[in-house]
């Protein structure tokens, strides 16, 4: 276990009580769930067990808050410059969301820092979109009609986050819903939940009415469960796994409540035999370990042109060779922990099932012990597309190679999976590139990077990897109902005489 003196920890384990109706509350129990760090085995946080009776006052003060206007009968410019604040008031305090982000999820501090200044700028450019959300007009109806067609908010919107990335996946999502006018009741991941209730607490200091953002921590059975069977929640946003996403669709027709849901991916990246391989083997690397993998975009089918696979191999196991692993804290570390024992377990049983498939091992392989619930980056070769390696997501920093050798065989292999989330396509040939953009069946494709963008492009998957889009406007449109206005404007043609 790695000497925690040499790292700076608070001094003491962080409380943390609910968030609801703007104001910090005990809740129905005192039970608590204790966070260790799972990159250092220290307490770090707390948080209480959240009921139903907890997510009850919280669907209400949400309720409350929507349907008497005092958010979403502000006018759009109040409500961009109220989400500007937070933005500001996250980059005043980046360090201490950073520190929290790391000892709870067990990632690197400069990811961490990365992150929250991403989220900062994902805050500012939800605020504009606030301004941005606009109906239509017909005026082609006939001198006597006029058609309007309206965005109104949907509603209290329950969000259900995961614990990978709890601060910036939660900016790609409230904002937008918050902009659209509508108010949130929050569920972050019991392991990682310290950053979402710290954006509740900055969002109330910005000047963010009482009732709008809501944060019931706990566990998926109770709480999450809870939000989603709610009357008064007229929508979820759920992002994590497909077979939990898959039960949130079921439980919420009980309502017919409208559902957004980013769930798993088995993420292709393609390299042609055109390829900057150079290029190429670096943006594989970094998406098979980002965040030790636990990346729902991660890339982990590498499906490389035969000519060009032994080249790469090398330059992928040199690039491998170089990531530096350690205490989450150094800044120059680039990979961290797995988030939990029952996780580090599931990583190291897939990548035993790979060898006894037949797969071939080219690094990598076991438990990292230089860091506490670390996995050395594994690739294999010589690997087949109905082995589990290939068909299964398995959140660590493992990833497979698959060979083709037509441009037809390339796309299918990308296409050979249940999920649809993302890809990646390294080529400079255009014929190519945009062959494979066309018919890759995903909602994201970067082509020569890997996991880039910014705020302004939408987010989400085909398939199994889930129905709705977040961030850009499509984020904000996706929190709306749509109304047809017909106004007549001329003397009535009576129907009965």
């Amino acid at each position: 276990m790695l000497d925690a003196s040499l790292v700076q920890f608070p001094k003491d384990t962080r409380r943390f009580q609910q968030f609801i109706d703007g104001r910090w509350t005990a809740g129905a129990s005192s039970a608590e769930i204790v966070r260790q760090s799972p990159a250092h085995g220290r307490d770090v946080t707390a948080i209480l067990v959240g009921t139903a009776l907890d997510v009850e006052a919280a669907v209400r003060a949400a309720r409350i808050a929507f349907d008497d206007g005092r958010w979403s009968g502000l006018p759009s410019s109040a409500r961009c410059k109220l989400l500007r604040r937070v933005a500001d008031l996250i980059r005043r305090d980046a360090e201490d969301l950073a520190m929290l982000e790391t000892l709870e999820v067990g990632k690197p501090i400069t990811q961490s820092r990365g992150e929250v200044a991403g989220a900062a700028d994902i805050w500012d450019y939800a605020a504009g979109m606030a301004q941005a959300l606009h109906g239509d007009s017909h005026n082609n109806l006939g001198d006597g009609l006029f058609g309007m067609v309206l965005r109104e908010p949907i509603g209290v919107v329950g969000i259900i986050t995961p614990w990978n990335y709890p601060f910036f996946i939660l900016a790609e999502r409230l904002p937008f819903i918050l902009a659209s006018g509508c108010t949130a009741v929050i569920k972050p991941s019991e392991m990682t939940s310290a950053t979402t209730l710290r954006i509740a607490e900055l969002a109330a200091e910005a000047g963010v009415p009482a009732g709008v953002i809501n944060v019931v921590t706990g566990t998926g059975p109770v709480v999450g469960q809870a939000i989603v069977d709610h009357p008064l929640v007229d929508m979820v946003s759920f992002t994590g796994s497909t077979n939990i996403g898959r039960s949130t669709m079921v439980n919420s027709a009980r309502h017919i409540k409208k559902v957004s849901l980013e769930l798993g991916g088995k993420n292709p990246q393609v390299v042609f035999a055109d390829a900057n391989l150079q290029a190429a083997a670096d943006g594989l690397v970094y998406g098979m370990v980002a965040n030790a993998g636990q990346t729902c975009v991660s890339g982990s089918r590498f499906i490389v042109h035969r000519d060009v696979a032994a080249e790469l191999q090398k330059l992928l196991l040199a690039k491998i060779a170089r990531i530096t692993v350690g205490d989450t804290l150094d800044p120059a570390v680039k990979m961290g922990s797995i988030i939990s024992p029952v996780q580090h377990a599931k990583v190291l049983g897939y990548i035993e099932r790979a060898k006894s498939d037949g797969a071939e091992l080219l690094c990598g392989g076991g438990a990292n012990t230089e860091l506490l619930l670390s996995v050395l980056p594994t690739l294999f070769a010589e690997t087949r597309p109905e082995m589990q390696i290939n068909r299964e997501e398995v959140f660590g920093p493992v990833a497979s190679l698959l060979t083709f050798e037509t441009a037809e065989e390339a796309i299918a292999l990308a296409n050979d999976t249940e999920y649809g989330l993302s890809a990646g396509i390294w080529s400079t040939n255009l014929q190519n590139t945009l062959q494979a953009v066309r018919r890759i069946k995903a909602g994201r494709v970067w082509v020569n990077t890997f996991m880039a963008g910014g705020p302004e492009m939408p987010i989400g998957g085909f398939r199994q990897s889930g129905i709705g889009r977040e961030s850009g406007i499509y984020g904000v449109e996706e929190y709306t109902e749509i109304k047809s206005v017909h106004i007549d404007m001329g003397a009535r043609s009576p129907w009965l005489v």
